[in-house]
């Protein structure tokens, strides 16, 4: 009988074992649930990783819009805690919306949040970056028209909603003849407040196209109008700004028509604040920029859709009044309402 011991492996040929294993376990999981793993934990980290993911928000916002600061602000702290790399452009000329987001898509960027005011000029573009694969979602404007756009998630107010609650507001305050401002025409969401607050408003509705690029000119159309008619007893806006300047019209004309307006910022919150705008309707846009961004981040790194791919994430509408101004008053004062 054999009674010596078995051959003992040297220290040197066992770092080398334990090393391989190692390699194997590292570059292959030694499987093939090892290697699905590995692919699945590598595509997460590099979505989630500081920088590496690039979003393109692309507005149709004109310039000096105090609106879609807070939607960029909003989009930037999103950003900023998904350690995202945003690019925000914005132009309110459809076409060169729409070559603004063929241009992100020639960029390949990872994601890309776009409004439909103009939902036909979009329809191209959209299409384009679903062919090269990047995902697109939907914000503030084409509530009516993300699905068939082919978006995968949408975040916004329903405009319709919005106007036919301003309608019926119009009614409590016994309203008898609204003037409703529209200070781009053609825009979906803008058209499609008036029409709701048409719909539920006892009185008597018209609307007053503006452009609203230009202040002057909309509050010289604003006061003619109701010098020209002084049955108008309230003018409604679309925009916190408008609303700022349709209250120099209402002085201006000598009329007693109230103001009332969508929207909202720190200025506009004052007014209401001193009762020289009776009421806003909040969207909260902040929300909308952060959501946007937020939402291609998640799709990204954990393949979330919001609303399921089917329904809108509605951030409004919320109305402001005098009563309540004070605890949206001190956000708004900090530039994220």
């Amino acid at each position: 009988m054999n009674t010596s011991s078995p051959p003992r492996a040297s220290s040197g040929s066992i770092r080398v074992a334990v090393l391989a294993g190692a390699l194997c376990l590292l570059l292959a999981g030694c499987s093939g649930s090892g290697d699905a793993r590995l692919d699945a934990d590598t595509d997460a980290a590099a979505g989630a990783s500081g920088g590496s993911m690039r979003v393109a928000l692309i507005a149709h916002g004109g310039k000096g819009d105090a609106f879609w600061d807070l939607v960029q602000k909003g989009a930037r702290a999103a950003a900023a805690k998904d350690g995202i790399d945003l690019t925000y452009v914005s132009d309110s000329d459809p076409g060169r919306q729409a070559q603004l987001v063929q241009d992100a898509v020639r960029d390949k960027v990872d994601g890309i949040a776009v409004t439909l005011a103009k939902p036909q000029a979009m329809k191209r573009p959209v299409a384009e970056a679903r062919a090269a694969g990047i995902p697109v979602v939907g914000l503030n404007s084409g509530i009516d028209a993300w699905k068939s756009a082919g978006l995968l998630e949408y975040f916004g107010q329903d405009e319709s909603l919005a106007g036919r609650a301003v309608g019926d507001k119009l009614d409590e305050i016994r309203a008898k003849h609204a003037l409703c401002v529209i200070h781009e025409r053609g825009n979906v969401a803008l058209e499609a407040r008036c029409a709701g607050v048409k719909k539920t408003f006892a009185g008597q509705t018209e609307n007053l196209y503006v452009e609203g690029t230009d202040p002057n000119a909309v509050q010289a159309a604003v006061t003619a109008q109701l010098r020209q008619d002084p049955t108008i007893d309230e003018v409604v806006t679309l925009g916190a700004q408008f609303a700022l300047t349709a209250v120099k019209s209402v002085q201006a004309a000598g009329s007693r028509a109230k103001v009332a307006t969508f929207d909202l910022d720190k200025d506009l919150v004052r007014a209401v604040e001193n009762g020289q705008v009776q009421f806003a309707v909040d969207q909260q846009p902040y929300l909308q920029g952060y959501l946007a961004v937020d939402a291609l981040w998640l799709y990204r790194t954990n393949g979330n859709v919001s609303g399921g791919g089917v329904a809108p994430v509605l951030t409004g509408p919320a109305f402001v009044t005098r009563t309540n101004v004070a605890s949206v008053a001190k956000f708004a004062a900090a530039g994220t309402r």
